[in-house]
């Protein structure tokens, strides 16, 4: 099968973040594009909702600035990127919320930082204290994040560190995650030895802050690349089969007593993992079954508005949040300050007389977020902001977003995976999205590019 030419129709199955960046690639080199969602919405996991009359993110509302594809793609739409006004977070522990030390995704880096922080016992302190002592870690295969960091720093930096920094970011257990997968730095760094030895090479602070976010909210940024693309869009539209045809690919759509069949030279599945398998099944089975093996993490987001009073003693801690350990104990595993980190949302809340904040519940492995009812995880999240904060006012409006199997979890050997996956495809198909390169953003639309590249023959 030929590689698709320039004016070919190409349709893109998934109208998240990941499946429109790969429209609007493949429209920049003349072709046709259609872009099919299954449901009403565009945009996956960015989405926006009022709350106390206030529009905020209630999906992810921050990424790597860092990394260049994703502020380089909300500039080129005209988006106006802000980045947080209050850059230091928390962790609550052992009966505190306490400063987060220096850290790799959790490792520590500076000794006397994470003496002064207080989250470690002395015994903890003292298996740190013996890091640049070992030998360099020697990785043949691949190995648990988790695992990793214990051999160099000893468990109790998993837990109170390592643990709440991960579960922020794939709400996953730290001993079941690759570490090829999710912090090949890490990997880089132990295979030359002492991390700690290492800790001033490490770039961990950048001469450009390191998150971004949209003013407005994250959430508004798929209506406006759709728009901007020019690409055709339909939502409610679910792909139910997708199989080979003389020209290329023919997807069948909508009900199965009266199905529509659409044509194209080239498709990009742009799915979860789940829909993906079921859709490869039979044009690329291998891929497929590797799909079909991939477990996720459901998570539910709670934000609250609160009288910008009530938050005065938050407003003074000048924290973006803080983030506890499974081994607390407690409900919530994160909370933003959304107020305190992000002054356009400081900005429409007080113009209201509202302060908004968030929190996080939903790790792999418990299906809190989803069996839970909404009034439970209001409850919860009270209860432990209370605890952590001293907050106990009355919430002037709350909204409970879930996110059923929202995040991916990658497994050990998930690198090869994906490699592996990528390679059983045949030609004129390719896939995008979180399931594959990274969780985040920046990594998302990264992942569209491979798969506008490998179409396109780049």
């Amino acid at each position: 099968m030929a590689l698709p030419a320039a004016g070919d129709p190409v349709v893109v199955v998934g109208g998240g973040l990941a499946g429109l960046a790969a429209a609007r690639r493949l429209a920049e080199f003349g072709h046709d594009v259609l872009v099919l969602e299954a449901t009403d919405r565009l945009g996956g996991k960015l989405r926006c909702a009022e709350v106390a009359g206030v529009t905020v993110d209630v999906g992810a509302e921050a990424m790597l600035n860092r990394r260049p594809e994703g502020v380089a793609l909300a500039h080129a739409v005209g988006l106006e990127l802000e980045h947080p006004a209050v850059a230091t977070s928390r962790i609550w522990t052992r009966g505190a919320l306490r400063p987060l030390p220096r850290s790799l995704m959790g490792v520590p880096l500076d000794l006397e930082n994470l003496e002064a922080s207080g989250v470690l016992s002395q015994a903890g302190l003292e298996r740190v204290r013996r890091e640049p002592s070992l030998p360099a870690t020697v990785i043949t295969d691949d190995v648990s994040v988790g695992d990793l960091v214990a051999a160099r720093f000893g468990e109790e930096v998993v837990d109170q560190l390592v643990e709440p920094l991960l579960g922020g970011v794939y709400a996953g257990d730290a001993r079941r995650l690759s570490a090829r997968a999710c912090v090949p730095q890490l990997v880089a760094f132990a295979e030359r030895g002492s991390l700690l030895d290492q800790a001033g090479t490490i770039p961990t602070t950048y001469d450009v802050p390191v998150f971004a976010g949209i003013a407005g909210g994250m959430g508004t940024w798929p209506a406006r690349l759709a728009d901007a693309t020019g690409v055709t869009v339909r939502t409610g539209t679910t792909v139910r089969e997708l199989r080979r045809s003389p020209t290329g690919w023919s997807l069948a759509v909508g009900p199965t007593t009266t199905p529509e069949v659409i044509e194209a030279s080239a498709v990009v599945v742009a799915t979860p993992a789940a829909p993906a398998a079921r859709l490869l099944s039979e044009v690329a089975p291998r891929a497929s079954a590797a799909l079909a093996g991939m477990e996720y993490a459901s998570t539910a987001v709670v934000t609250f508005a609160f009288g910008v009073d009530d938050v005065a003693e938050l407003d003074r801690l000048s924290a973006s949040g803080f983030l506890v350990p499974p081994n607390e104990g407690r409900r919530i595993k994160a909370s933003t300050f959304s107020f305190a980190k992000w002054e356009w949302v400081r900005s429409a809340g007080a113009a209201a007389g509202v302060a908004h904040l968030r929190t996080s519940l939903g790790r792999h492995g418990d299906e809190l977020a989803l069996q839970a009812t909404d009034d439970e995880l209001v409850a919860w999240s009270l209860a432990d902001l209370a605890d952590a904060t001293g907050l106990r006012a009355a919430p002037v409006d709350v909204h409970v977003q879930r996110w059923g199997g929202g995040l991916p979890q990658y497994a050990l050997g998930h690198v090869d995976m994906v490699a592996d996956l990528r390679a059983s495809l045949p030609p004129g198909l390719q896939v995008a999205g979180a399931a594959y390169d990274g969780v985040g953003i920046a990594s998302v639309i990264g992942s569209a590019h491979v798969a506008a590249s490998g179409l396109l023959g780049s």
